[in-house]
């Protein structure tokens, strides 16, 4: 007779074997958890220190112009002092400021104190609406005269601002 063949026997029954596949899944995230976690510690505390700025005195930068004996030194007008409200976000601040102007003719001292109203005006204008932030700095008075000089000579005919002093500069 035929004997009949059983199915082998497993020593692990379906219950065991989901058991078995859900330790493995903890497992195998919990290893990919300490793989991700190793990798940015690593990064983050083998990565180089980006070089430290050196904060210098930006006085050290200021170009100082050579005096010349035999300079050709045009025509000079004085503004005198005013004082502009500039933007501010914490409170009321102010510039109290006087400049003079270098022309390069003689007859444009004279068309620029005929204007000098218009000029003012312009002024006024141009340092009323920069920031504390922007005044209290080097560069942003060297912007500040640049724009002046620009404004100005977009109006005088007879001659043009050689350059821009200014004589006063508070910000308060």
């Amino acid at each position: 007779m035929a004997e009949k063949k059983e199915p082998p026997k497993t020593d692990a029954s379906p219950e065991d074997k989901g058991k078995k596949k859900k330790l493995i899944i903890i497992i195998g995230a919990v290893v990919l958890v300490l793989l991700i976690g190793v990798g940015a510690g690593a990064y983050f505390f083998l990565k180089k220190a980006p070089p430290e700025k050196k904060e210098t005195d930006p006085g050290q930068h200021v170009p100082v112009p050579e005096l010349n004996h035999a300079a050709d030194i045009g025509p000079m007008v004085d503004i005198a002092e005013f004082i502009v409200n500039i933007i501010s976000a914490d409170g009321n601040h102010y510039v109290k400021t006087a400049l003079t102007l270098e022309l390069t003719t003689p007859a444009a001292k004279e068309e620029i104190n005929q204007r000098m109203p218009q000029i003012r005006d312009a002024i006024l204008l141009l340092i009323g609406n920069k920031t504390i932030e922007e005044l209290q700095d080097l560069e942003g008075k060297k912007e500040l005269k640049a724009e002046i000089m620009s404004k100005i000579n977009g109006f005088v005919q007879s001659g043009k601002i050689k350059s821009i002093f200014f004589t006063e500069f508070v910000v308060q």
